[in-house]
């Protein structure tokens, strides 16, 4: 599954999700994978995505910039990247001036378990020609790629006549292209596993704002999510709940009396979902409500 903030940290939208008023969003779905198509004409747009599977995003029209920590991409048209679950990232897309502004591009979900039922069902996959990549973290799509996006429009198009089976036969038939024509992008999907073991402590301060779930702390330091519990526990003597929501509200206070942003950015902008919950907790937490924090500026 994975989660669009749109509008820039306004609100949480679970993809498949109800296609909204700016742009044209076509999803497929099953089991737990998903595709989503998006379209636009005319405009930019800007928001922040929270991945909660691993992603692969293919820019067919206009171009996409990526930044997620001190890194940037930026993909133009026929290009392609994966990105690894449990990552907020901020996202630009522009449509295409010399084709009436036109942006498309299509996203997949991958999971572990999709790549390694693949590579246990299906014979060897044997790379041909160049590997496409062009610039780190960023490749290009083969021609085959390209013929097989163009390929799901039907599928998009009248998506309630469409069958689970063919869909994963669809997904199949991606992973072959990128292992005989993107085998770069191809070992990259070999490679998704938990990661390496890291500092909780990093780990915590990286993403308490972001709307991660205690699986999703847990894979990002390399530990099941009993493990980091325990570890967790042993550091700091409380849960990672509580150590979230007590960090999130103390850094509201700070924003509050340290800039002018409107407290429903601030709200949002710390991973809260609701403004009356986050008014709340607030003044449990910290004795006032956020109002008299911003009034006492």
């Amino acid at each position: 599954m994975i989660l669009y903030l749109s509008e820039v940290m306004k609100r949480i939208i679970k993809i498949p999700a109800k296609q909204n008023a700016s742009a044209k969003e076509n999803h497929l779905s099953f089991e737990d994978y998903s595709v989503m198509e998006q379209r636009f004409q005319g405009k930019e747009e800007k928001g922040m995505m929270y991945l909660e599977s691993h992603a692969l995003l293919f820019v067919l029209e206009g171009t996409l910039i990526l930044t997620f920590g001190e890194q940037e991409y930026t993909i133009g048209k026929n290009e392609m990247t994966l990105l690894r679950k449990a990552t907020c990232i901020q996202h630009e897309k522009r449509g295409n001036p010399e084709n009436e502004g036109k942006y498309c591009e299509m996203m997949f979900s991958i999971s572990e378990d999709m790549v390694s039922t693949f590579l246990a069902t299906t014979e060897k996959v044997v790379p041909k020609g160049s590997d496409g990549k062009v610039r780190p973290g960023v490749h290009t799509m083969s021609e085959c790629l390209i013929t097989f996006t163009e390929s799901l429009s039907v599928y998009f198009n009248d998506s309630s006549g469409v069958y689970s089976g063919q869909l994963r036969l669809k997904m199949s038939e991606m992973l072959y292209h990128l292992g005989i024509g993107n085998n770069g992008l191809f070992q990259e999907l070999l490679q998704l596993r938990r990661p390496a073991k890291t500092n909780i402590g990093h780990v915590m301060e990286q993403h308490y704002t972001s709307p991660v779930s205690l699986e999703d702390i847990a894979y990002l330091s390399g530990r099941s999510l009993s493990s980091f519990k325990r570890d967790f526990k042993a550091v700091y003597n409380m849960t990672p709940a509580i150590w979230i929501r007590k960090k999130r509200l103390d850094k509201a206070k700070e924003m509050l009396e340290t800039t002018q942003l409107p407290i429903a950015e601030i709200c949002f902008s710390l991973g809260f979902e609701n403004i009356s919950h986050f008014s709340r907790v607030f003044k449990d937490h910290h004795g006032n409500t956020p109002t008299f924090y911003r009034t006492a500026l």
